[in-house]
This record gives structure tokens, C-alpha cells and sequence, in this order.
């Protein structure tokens, strides 16, 4: 008799490390245009972070379809429902370059952003549970989520560094249209990556459990999910997190490019250094993560978070000025700081979805696709920290995001407890008879 082999999920694993550093090249487009739009059409601050926002507010939309889609269709389909949705949102904003009306160009922009961002959600519905599943959860799914993060902090400090030097170093009459080889690559990338899916087999887990279920099984219930304490808590976290991670670069730049009239090209590396720092911090953790906690994780680079943004509001930025070796750019001491920051932001996605998907058994997908939902923080969160910027200045809209990791501490510590809130008898056994609850 043959023993039954474990299966190779080698391939699956390398697809979804591909599609994680996706999610981060597009997304990586809104900090960039916004500085070009900010110079061609002479937007606020506030108006920067529209592009950026109308990104992730799409998630807010997307997020409970994404796992509804997930949940019916497996991982496969929904990965290349999200590819085509977003070749149509790279088309949308390359068309946008061409809009001679200035009032044009920006709704144009926005609705690029809006639909780039909806496959932005598909694209994570899908990829943060395959992994954490393939990893079999715990500190190994954590680990897993950690190396993904580590290719997703590679594309993203790719995105700046390279629009900064199309932009050609100088804001002086930048258009749009500088941004467009950019667009080019994206393209790209969306159709390497649909072929790679389209050749690809992946597991899955999700419509096996649902067969085993068999057909008047119902589906788990985003309710069910609302019901474990430490996935509530998990909610909010992910999205303030989003905001943090997306706010201290793109204030940082504009910051750089307006009071310190810092070139762009330059101001671009500086920002790359900050995505660097966290692809060091993600490789790192995923090399560690199969011997550290989650809840240890998230609550040390937590702490160290709030010390380096709180030293980067307080401190004068006259005061001192340091160099940054790798980008080869003298800057006050204060963007060093936040820049360090990569290095904590670096490990919370996967520590806070590790910590919030514990436990949850059948309510996985339908709780990853409302998690999706809140990475709309990665719009609204920048946003108010644009607008307290316009009112009282760059470095001390950054309480904003100090407020935010404080959260972010108290969830490590306190809130990723794992508890669910006790059901009636009456809902038990109506969860029984569904076919909800775990046997």
C-alpha cells in the first residue's frame, strides 16, 4: 500500500507572490501622479490624495463581492476576473494622459483609479488566504504572508523610484503624459501575469469544503464571522493600517517636493527607500516568522512606530540634516525618521490578518472579502491627513497616523484575543441545521 503524497504547492505559492507584488506596482501609481497633478492642474493638498483615495475607497465597494466571488468560483477565476478588471483601469488612466480639458483629465484619472482599484481588492480577496491556507495558518501561513509582502514591498519601491525620474527631476510643466511608460509596464505586467494564470493550477480549498457541504449547504455568513471579537478588533486594524502604510510616504513626498523643494527624481528615492526599508522588514519577518508570534511581531514594531513618528512631528526639522546612503539624498532628520518607519509597517499586514483570520474555520472567505472592504482606510486615512496638512502643515498631520498605531498596539496587546460572542441555543442549532458550524 503507498502512502498518499503531500501535494507540491510550489507553483500556486510562487503565482501568489507574483500577483502580491501586482497589488503593490499599481497601487504605487497614485503617489506620483498625484505630485504631476498637483503641478499641472494645481490641486491641494487634500485633492493630491483623491487619485489615491478613489484607489482604495473601491475596496469599500468590492470588498463583500470579492469574497462572494472567492467563496463560488475558487481562487482561479477570481484572480483572473481581477487581471482583466485591471487591464481596463491602466486603459482608463492612459487614456486619461490624452484628456486636453483640464477638468477632464482629472475625472478621467479618478475613474482609472476607481476601477484599477477593484482589481486591486480581487487580487488580495484572493492571495492573503491562499497563502495563509497553504501555509496551513498559524506561524507558517504568517510566514508565508511574510515573503509575499517581501516581492509586494519590491514593486512598490520600484513604482516611485522609476516615476521620479520620468517626471525628469523637475515639477516645472509636468503633465501626465510623462507618466505613460509607466502605464506601459503596468499593462504588461496584467498580461504576463493573466498568462501565467491561465497556465497555472491552483487549489481549491474553498469549493472542495463547499461540495463536501453538498448542495443545500448554506453559504457561511459574514454575520457568523462578526460574531469572534478578535476578527472585529482585526477590521479596524487593517484599516488604519492602510492608511499608515500609504500616508507616511505620500505626505512624505509631497513634503520633499513642496517646503523642502526637493527634485523629484530625488524625492522619489527617498520615498523608494521607505517601500525598501519594508521589503527588508517583510523578508526579515518572513525568515523569523516561523519562530515568532504574530501577536509578539505586530505589538514590537508597533511600539517602535509610534517612537519614530512621534520624533518626527517633534523634532525641528532645521535642527539637524542627515544623509540616507542608498538614495545618496541629505534630508532633515524628520523624513529619516518616517522613512525607518518602513521598516515597522513592514510585517503588520500579515501579523494583523494572521491574527484576525485565527479560528475562523468556514467563515475564512467571506471574512477575507470583508476584510477587503476596510483597505478602503488606505484612501480616507491619507485623505485626512491631507486635509490636516493643508491646515496645519506636513509634519503635523503625521498625529494623525500616531493616533493609528496607538491602535494598532492596543489590538497586538489586547484585542487579537481570540473570543467569540456566545449564540443563543435557538442560533446554534439554526447554524446546525444550515450546515454553518464547524462539526
Amino acid at each position: 500500500m503507498t502512502k498518499t503524497q503531500k501535494p507540491n504547492y510550489t507553483l500556486p505559492i510562487i503565482v501568489m507572490f507574483f500577483l502580491f507584488a501586482m497589488i503593490s506596482f499599481v497601487t504605487g501609481f497614485q503617489n506620483p501622479f498625484g505630485v504631476i497633478l498637483k503641478e499641472q492642474l494645481g490641486l491641494s493638498n487634500l485633492q493630491t490624495q483623491l487619485g489615491n483615495a478613489a484607489n482604495f475607497i473601491a475596496y469599500a465597494f468590492m470588498g463583500l463581492p470579492a469574497g462572494m466571488i472567492l467563496q463560488k468560483k475558487g481562487y482561479k477565476f477570481s484572480a483572473i476576473a481581477a487581471v482583466l478588471v485591471g487591464i481596463v483601469g491602466v486603459a482608463i488612466m492612459f487614456i486619461s494622459s490624452y484628456v486636453k480639458d483640464n477638468s477632464s483629465i482629472f475625472a478621467v484619472y479618478l475613474t482609472g483609479a476607481f476601477v484599477a482599484g477593484f482589481s486591486m481588492c480581487m487580487l488580495n480577496t484572493v492571495v492573503n488566504p491562499m497563502l495563509n491556507t497553504l501555509g496551513g495558518g498559524g506561524k507558517t501561513g504568517n510566514q508565508l504572508l511574510q515573503f509575499g509582502g517581501t516581492l509586494n514591498s519590491l514593486a512598490a519601491t520600484i513604482c516611485p523610484v522609476l516615476a521620479g525620474y520620468l517626471m525628469g527631476g523637475s515639477l516645472q510643466g509636468l503633465k501626465l503624459e510623462a507618466a505613460r511608460p509607466l502605464l506601459f509596464i503596468a499593462a504588461g505586467v496584467f498580461v504576463l501575469a493573466l498568462i501565467v494564470l491561465l497556465l497555472s493550477k491552483l487549489p481549491e480549498p474553498i469549493l472542495e469544503e463547499m461540495k463536501k457541504g453538498g448542495k443545500k449547504a448554506k453559504q457561511p455568513s459574514l454575520a457568523g464571522a462578526l460574531k469572534f471579537h478578535h476578527y472585529v478588533g482585526g477590521v479596524v486594524a487593517i484599516f488604519l493600517y492602510v492608511g499608515i502604510e500609504v500616508g507616511i510616504p505620500n505626505i512624505a513626498n509631497l513634503y520633499m517636493t513642496n517646503d523642502l523643494a526637493m527634485n523629484t527624481a530625488v524625492a522619489g528615492s527617498v520615498v523608494g527607500a521607505y517601500w525598501f526599508l519594508m521589503l527588508i522588514g517583510r523578508f526579515a519577518g518572513g525568515v523569523v516568522g516561523g519562530m515568532v508570534s504574530p501577536k509578539v511581531m505586530l505589538s514590537t514594531v508597533s511600539a517602535i512606530a509610534l517612537a519614530l513618528i512621534l520624533g518626527a512631528i517633534l523634532i525641528d526639522p532645521a535642527m539637524c540634516m542627515v544623509k540616507i546612503p542608498f538614495v545618496k539624498a541629505t534630508v532633515p532628520v524628520n523624513i529619516l525618521l518616517l522613512v525607518l518607519c518602513g521598516l515597522c509597517t513592514s510585517v503588520m499586514w500579515g501579523g494583523i490578518f494572521n491574527l484576525a483570520a485565527e479560528g475562523l474555520g468556514k467563515y475564512t472567505a467571506v471574512a477575507s472579502g470583508f476584510f477587503m472592504v476596510m483597505v478602503c482606510g488606505g484612501g480616507i486615512v491619507p485623505l485626512i491627513q491631507g486635509y490636516v496638512a493643508d491646515i496645519a502643515g506636513f509634519l503635523q498631520s503625521y498625529w494623525v497616523l500616531f493616533i493609528a498605531v496607538a491602535y494598532l498596539l492596543y489590538y497586538a496587546l489586547i484585542g487579537s484575543r481570540v473570543k467569540r460572542v456566545d449564540s443563543s441555543a435557538a442560533e446554534i442549532k439554526e447554524e446546525i441545521k444550515e450546515g454553518v458550524m464547524e462539526d
